[in-house]
Order: structure tokens, then C-alpha cells, then sequence
């Protein structure tokens, strides 16, 4: 008998997860094995149930998609991500694919193409929308220049540098933004990494160099 393909649906509208779960449940081959409204929850299910093909969303709150399917890489090389988003912006979709994304959809496809894109994650054949291969494409013709370390911070990681500048402790952060504790103290970890400095000062320097903050 042929092992279905086990897929992890890591969405934070329950709603969308709702829907793939029904529709993914009428496909031959295809099991949704689990849930998860964020990417902290996604990466403890994966550890869990090891699923073969995750479907991700990239705007999240907490741990977003793109930090999400790198984390996943590191943990689980094999799985394969497939993005399923409603962005087309440069910000988003390339540090996605760099992250280790397998496959990059947009949540106008159809529910046949979600299924065809998973089984073809699972033979190893990548699926990109034709936008996204179009932009690709353009993007090798005309190589950029190397982007800035601060370019592959999120929306959310750019507003906690933003605060951390101005000499903001964290709590203070956590209650300008209306997030936890918690949450600024891992968008800070997920600064320091990608602009790669040592510490909060060195940080602050980097942004007040690189015009980030007044």
C-alpha cells in the first residue's frame, strides 16, 4: 500500500487551516497530519509528527514564515516547504526561497494545484508561480547589488530595532508594540543574528549608521 504524503498546515487564520484541511482530506495520497497558527507551534508539530511537505503562510505574528521554514531546514533538511502566501513582494518572497522554501504558491491557486504541488514537493520537483519564476528570472538577468544585512529584517523586526535604537528596553517595546515579553526578547535574537553584532549597543550603532534611526 503507498504511505500517504503527511502534511503540516502552519497558517494563522483558522479559517484558511479549515479549509485546506477539508480539501486537502478528499486527495488520494494526502494526509493533514496537523495544525499550527503560528510558526513557534509549526516547528512543534513538525518535531512531532515529521511531516513530509509543510504548507506555510509567511505573515504571522511571533515567529513569521520565513523564520519559520528556516528554523524547519535546520531541524528537518528533508521536509519540503511549500509557501502559500498572498505576497508577491521582493521583501518576503526571495528571503523565503533563501531560507530553504521548496515551492512558492499563492493563495489564489486552486485547491487542485495546492494537491499537484505537494505530491510534486514529495517526488522532489519544485513548483513556483509563474510570477514568482518570472521575478526570479528577471533577477538573475540583472544581478543586484548585495543587499544590506538589515534588508532580510521583517516588518515587525525593523520597528523592535527601530524602539531598541531609541534606548527602549524591552518591556517598554513589548508595550509600544502590544506583544509579549517573550516575543521581543526573540525578534531581538533574530536581529543581532542577521545583522551579525554582538549585542544591543552594536545594534543601535548599526541602525543609527544605516539611517534607521533618528
Amino acid at each position: 500500500m503507498e504511505t500517504s504524503i503527511k502534511v503540516l498546515l502552519v497558517d494563522d487564520h483558522e479559517m484558511v487551516r479549515i479549509g485546506l484541511a477539508a480539501v486537502l482530506g478528499t486527495e488520494d495520497g494526502i494526509e493533514v497530519v496537523g495544525e499550527a497558527g503560528s510558526g513557534e507551534e509549526g516547528i512543534r508539530l513538525a518535531n512531532e509528527y515529521h511531516p513530509d511537505v509543510v504548507l506555510m503562510d509567511l505573515v504571522m505574528d511571533g515567529m513569521d514564515g520565513i523564520e519559520t521554514t528556516r528554523q524547519l531546514m535546520k531541524l528537518f533538511p528533508d521536509c519540503k516547504v511549500i509557501v502559500l502566501t498572498s505576497y508577491l513582494d521582493d521583501e518576503k518572497m526571495y528571503p523565503v526561497i533563501e531560507a530553504g522554501a521548496f515551492s512558492y504558491l499563492l493563495k489564489t491557486s486552486r485547491a487542485s494545484e495546492v494537491a499537484d504541488a505537494i505530491r510534486a514537493a514529495a517526488r522532489g520537483q519544485s513548483v513556483l508561480e509563474s510570477q514568482v519564476a518570472s521575478k526570479m528570472m528577471n533577477r538573475f538577468r540583472h544581478p543586484q547589488a548585495e543587499a544590506p544585512a538589515h534588508s532580510e529584517l521583517t516588518d515587525r523586526e525593523m520597528e523592535v530595532l527601530t524602539l531598541l535604537a531609541k534606548g527602549k528596553s524591552n518591556q517598554d517595546i513589548a508595550d509600544d508594540l502590544f506583544i509579549g515579553i517573550k516575543t521581543v526578547k526573540f525578534h531581538v535574537t533574530n536581529i543581532l543574528a542577521k545583522l551579525g553584532v554582538e549585542d544591543r549597543t552594536q545594534a543601535a550603532i548599526y541602525a543609527y549608521k544605516n539611517g534607521l534611526a533618528e
